[in-house]
């Protein structure tokens, strides 16, 4: 399912839109480094390109963080 999350980001609040199977993910990757789950997201949107919304951003993140994990298990 789709939802709406609200955060702050850099001081100011936004939204974003992301499937629970991506947030979960965003936050076992989160807990996986031990920081708060804004804290990656602000990562990642201070890396995105312009032209990408934060949402597809995430998305990206979490896909190349498996498929890394997934690399150095083989």
């Amino acid at each position: 399912m789709i939802r709406k999350h609200s955060i702050s980001l850099h001081g100011h609040r936004t939204s974003l839109t992301l499937e629970d199977a991506f947030w979960n993910e965003l936050k076992a990757i989160a807990s996986d480094r031990a920081i708060p789950l804004a804290a990656l997201i602000a990562e990642i949107d201070d890396r995105r390109q312009e032209d990408h919304n934060l949402s597809s951003a995430l998305r990206l993140h979490v896909l190349e963080t498996i498929k890394r994990q997934t690399k150095t298990q083989v």
